[in-house]
């Protein structure tokens, strides 16, 4: 069971100190924070719960650092709001000024709450017909909760501290800062901090381009700032998702790791630091704009969430977050009186016809996406105003009588028909975005953020960005979306945003808007779902420009990427999922050569690549063989039967040693069974490739180790380069123990590059 203490003592020196334990024991995480006198307070331990918490009150004398020559009279050991005040003589993490002045604020608490808060769901998982089904359980979610409230009386600034420790095992903290003087306070930055264990002395992050998210990179943990700045109104490519800090070495399966992320999908920084006085400091929050936060006397900011996890291995981090993520979804569902289902096939008609559309050419898409075992269509860009190609049209929500025109041709008889099939009916949407040459832009002007009256941002793929914080466009850009979800039958919207946001100013405040204009988009996402209920939204910034907590919260898939290469994929995807869960990943089976790279690849590498996330097609089956459409309903048939436990299964990733090869898989929560992908994709040093070992299972179990069916026939296949027969890939396969499959692992087929298959592991 979840729960909270406090203990109180004294230090060596005789001050007053109140320890605050919190547990998750279902999840084996527990944390500890000291609050020193009146001192804001300082994390003192992150790990495993420990069986005599109570200890905990000599965390202090046992890690604060004894005053050393030619420094300050205070050896700095950072609270969860570092200061000078304190001794941080680090980057600036508290930046609030008054008529202009900055202040240095010294914060004395003045109320600590330490409570399990019982709000939410807790939620009880069973199996009927081999199926998971989910239930709200009979007690409520239970969450320990720390509440803080301190204050610089004297400056008047007010701020309260609020930190969880979630069921999922997410430790996550958020401040709001209260302005209890007279006149405006500005807030230019609050930056949350997590302090680190000394042996967590290595950074993985990731970088990316459009077309090429979320590559990793290592470095070590060294004196000074590292940092990893958001500053074009979403996260962008280039973000890491999590900033993860650990012991040298660590990987999916080993070392003890701690990572943060910012639930925040506009400006944001992440960062490490240490002093040559302390271990790291791991941290973020929101980048807030000259001017953006001004608060009159009584008035907040409340910060975003600060996301904390902890695990041995990147793995365990990232089910952390999976298992929060699935349970706000399961708690809107809960809340609104939606039924779960499976995730929809998806075929997305981009790559299949671009901006040609016609009635015809759809309809006849349909047909084939129907016979291939898609559930749901999603007609691309181009069906409004004037949006032949991607210069002009953009704002005018209104359907293209030149495309689509009324009558028995029109985009309402084409959702007709798809929905005629047995299929859902989707529509692509930029609603943040216009084109200049637009009667939206024409008529309304001073609807676009621009940074003075006479001048525009510069564009980005002939676009600029629409000011949702004016009263009137959010109107109009709501209104549109909601006549036509409702007119359409619209089941599903592709949400796209492909400018990066620059000197977003508010032409009707004069002022930064970056903040204001996140929350509009939640709200937009918000309001149209509880107004449609079954209404999904796909969050789609040029690919993966915009994935986050945030926005997480609010959509129901993201498009990882615009490239659906799955050699470029194998990492985007693996990476991606470090934060997001399978089931909201979209990974789609496209065309080759692929489009984006013009690298050819099997048929079976795009469908095993695209087999755990939300799969879909993006591919014009229309110019397709009969053979290929085949298999393509053979793949989609076989993701079918263990769709419904990706959305509940643990994600692991092995760390292989061979930097050719990935291994990838989706455990049952019971540990019962498995899939797992081996992927080669470049040929290895070692020929045939080493034996790869298979993480998550239970190490006692008894598997039987055995080929998926899509995947037995390689000499069909014609995608490996083994000369004779590789002895455990038959139907019956072979068994061993997850200890086994965990130390020594099994040995793949042998493939020829950029190919990949899948195998099962159950227990027997």
């Amino acid at each position: 069971m979840s729960h909270i203490q406090q203990f109180q003592g004294n230090t060596a020196n005789g001050t007053a100190i109140t320890v605050v334990y919190a547990q998750q024991p279902a999840v084996d995480v527990a944390v500890a924070f000291a609050f020193v006198g009146n001192d804001l307070p300082r994390l003192v331990y992150w790990g495993r719960p420990i069986s005599a918490p109570e200890t905990l009150v000599g965390a202090y004398d046992a890690q604060n650092p004894q005053r050393v020559s030619g420094a300050l009279d205070y050896t700095p050991w950072p609270s969860v709001l570092p200061t000078q005040s304190e001794s941080w003589i680090g980057a600036d993490r508290f930046d609030v000024s008054r008529d202009g002045r900055k202040l240095f604020c010294k914060f004395t608490v003045t109320n600590i709450s330490a409570e399990t808060v019982e709000a939410g769901n807790a939620y009880d998982m069973t199996v009927e017909g081999g199926y998971p089904q989910w239930k709200v359980s009979d007690s409520p979610k239970a969450t320990p909760t720390i509440t803080a409230t301190a204050e610089d009386a004297e400056q008047g600034v007010r701020i309260v501290w609020t930190c969880e420790l979630d069921a999922s095992g997410l430790m996550r903290q958020k401040a709001s800062v209260i302005n209890i003087g007279s006149g405006q306070l500005e807030v230019g930055k609050v930056e949350l901090a997590y302090t680190i264990p000394a042996d967590a002395t290595e950074i993985l992050t990731t970088t990316g381009h459009h077309l090429h998210e979320r590559s990793p990179q290592r470095q070590p943990l060294t004196v000074g700032r590292f940092e990893r700045v958001s500053m074009v109104g979403r996260p962008d490519f280039d973000a890491t998702l999590l900033l993860s800090v650990g012991e040298t070495g660590f990987g999916f399966t080993r070392g003890d790791v701690y990572s943060a992320h910012v639930g925040w999908s506009g400006n944001s920084v992440l960062s490490i630091e240490r002093l040559p006085y302390t271990a790291g400091v791991l941290g973020g929050g929101e980048v807030l704009l000259g001017g953006e936060i001004s608060l009159g006397e009584g008035e907040e900011y409340a910060t975003p969430w600060l996301y904390g996890s902890y695990g041995t291995g990147l793995n365990e981090v990232s089910s952390r977050f999976h298992s929060y993520i699935r349970n706000v979804h399961r708690d809107w569902r809960a809340e609104h009186g939606i039924a779960a289902k499976p995730r929809p096939v998806i075929l997305n008609t981009w790559e299949a016809v671009y901006f040609n559309h016609d009635y015809d050419t759809l309809t006849a898409l349909a047909d084939k996406a129907a016979e291939s075992g898609v559930e749901r269509f999603v007609v691309d860009d181009g069906w409004f105003g004037s949006r032949r190609d991607d210069t002009s049209g953009l704002g005018d929500w209104e359907i293209s009588q030149d495309v689509w025109p009324d009558g028995p041709k029109s985009l309402k008889a084409l959702a007709d028909y798809v929905h005629g099939k047995g299929l859902e009916f989707g529509l692509w949407f930029e609603p943040e975005m216009v084109n200049p040459d637009s009667n939206m832009f024409r008529n309304h002007p001073d609807w676009v953020m621009k940074p003075t009256a006479n001048r525009l941002p510069m564009q980005g793929r002939t676009q600029q960005v629409i000011d949702l914080t004016n009263p009137d466009a959010y109107a109009y850009v709501y209104g549109a979306m909601d006549k036509l979800v409702g007119e359409l039958g619209i089941d599903y919207i592709k949400w796209d945003h492909n400018k990066l946001v620059t000197e977003e100013v508010s032409p009707r405040t004069g002022r930064p808007a970056a903040h204001a204009q996140t929350l509009a988009v939640y709200r937009i996402f918000h309001d149209l779902k509880a107004a449609h209920p079954g209404l999904e939204i796909e969050s789609c910034s040029s690919g993966g420009g915009r994935i986050d907590v945030g926005i997480l919260e609010v959509a129901d898939r993201v498009w990882v990427s615009d490239c659906v290469d799955p050699v470029e994929r194998a990492d985007i995807q693996r990476y991606t999922s470090l934060l997001v869960p399978p089931e909201m990943m979209g990974e789609h089976v496209g065309d080759s050569p692929a489009h984006s790279t013009h690298r050819a690849t099997s048929q079976e590498m795009r469908m095993a690549m695209a087999f755990f996330g939300h799969m879909g097609v993006e591919w014009n089956l229309l110019k397709q063989p009969q053979e290929d459409i085949d298999k393509l309903h053979e793949w989609v048939s076989e993701f079918k039967k263990h769709r419904e436990w990706f959305a509940v299964d643990t994600v692991v990733h092995s760390d292989a040693a061979d930097p050719a090869v990935r291994v990838d898989g989706c455990v049952m929560p019971n540990k019962d069974a498995a899939i797992y992908r081996f992927t080669q994709l470049t040929t290895s040093q070692t020929y045939p490739a080493a034996p790869v070992r298979l993480p998550g299972l239970d190490s006692d179990a008894v598997y039987e180790v055995s080929p998926l069916e899509v995947s037995l026939d390689l000499a069909k296949q014609d995608i490996g380069n083994g000369q004779s027969p590789l002895g455990w890939w038959t139907a019956e396969g072979v068994r061993m123990t997850g200890r086994a499959l965990a130390s020594y692992g099994i040995r793949p087929p042998a493939l020829h590059p950029a190919q990949a298959v899948l195998f099962k592991v159950v227990r027997v």
